[in-house]
């Protein structure tokens, strides 16, 4: 597919958010399946998240490409990380995912999750993966229940 340009509108947007604390953000970094997937939290702002992976020979599918579950992964991670960054406890309720680009093992992959809408029960993110070229590889929504939980700050 073709290349994505980074859109100056949605660069100023994260900028303005709020840096979470590192009590968050190693609360976040724990997640067991993401790291045992590669995956690095590399920003995290309230609403906001951003990782990388790189693509292994066993993440591949029966065709030599990137398995869509490796993918979603990736993105989920973003979103999860986006999601629970105010310190309260948030669960997916829908998330869709179009893939848009095969890789190939040793790819880095980059996903970024920006909320779109926050309600004191329910949020909406928009989530990407793209390739280290800056080619969109995945393109997703998901919903957010936001739970009466909170594992850091306002209890």
């Amino acid at each position: 597919m073709g290349r994505v340009k980074p859109v100056n509108s949605i660069q100023y947007s994260v900028n303005r958010r709020k840096r979470v604390s590192k009590e968050i953000w190693e609360h976040l970094e724990n997640d067991k399946f993401a790291q045992s997937l590669g995956i690095e939290l590399l920003e995290l702002r309230e609403g906001y998240a951003k990782c990388a992976m790189v693509v292994r020979d066993e993440m591949v599918n029966a065709h030599q490409s990137t398995h869509g579950g490796a993918i979603f992964t990736l993105a989920d991670f973003a979103f999860a990380a986006a999601c629970n960054s105010y310190g309260q406890t948030a669960v997916a309720l829908d998330v869709h995912i179009n893939f848009l680009e095969a890789v190939k093992p040793g790819t880095r992959l980059i996903a970024e999750a920006e909320e779109e809408s926050l309600g004191k029960r329910i949020a909406l993110y928009h989530l990407v993966v793209k390739d280290a070229r800056g080619n969109l590889v995945a393109s997703s929504h998901a919903t957010a229940y936001r739970k009466q939980e909170w594992f850091h700050g306002k209890k």
